[in-house]
C-alpha cells in the first residue's frame, strides 16, 4: 500500500501539487526520509522550515512511516 503525501500552503506552491503518492515507504522509513524523497534536492526538513504530520498527528522528522500512512507537510503557523 502506498504512502500518501500532502502539501499545504507555501509547501504546496513550492512542490507545484497538492500531494503525491509514493509506491513504497522510502529509506529511511521516517518523515524526514519521505521529505527527502519528495523534495528532490536533498533538503532536510529543518533547513526547509517545514512541519509534518503523520495520520493527522504532529510528527518529528524521526517519526516512523509505514505503508498506508498519510504524511502531510506544511509551513510553521505564524500569528500577527
Amino acid at each position: 500500500m502506498p504512502v500518501k503525501v500532502l502539501f499545504f500552503a507555501s509547501i504546496r506552491e513550492r512542490m507545484g501539487a497538492a500531494g503525491v503518492g509514493l509506491g513504497a515507504v522510502p529509506e529511511p522509513p521516517t518523515v524526514s526520509g519521505v521529505w527527502r524523497q519528495v523534495a528532490g534536492d536533498g533538503d532536510d526538513m529543518n533547513g526547509a522550515n517545514v512541519l509534518a504530520a503523520v495520520n493527522h498527528e504532529y510528527a518529528a522528522p524521526d517519526t516512523p512511516v509505514k505503508d498506508g500512512d498519510e504524511v502531510a507537510f506544511f509551513p510553521p503557523v505564524t500569528g500577527g
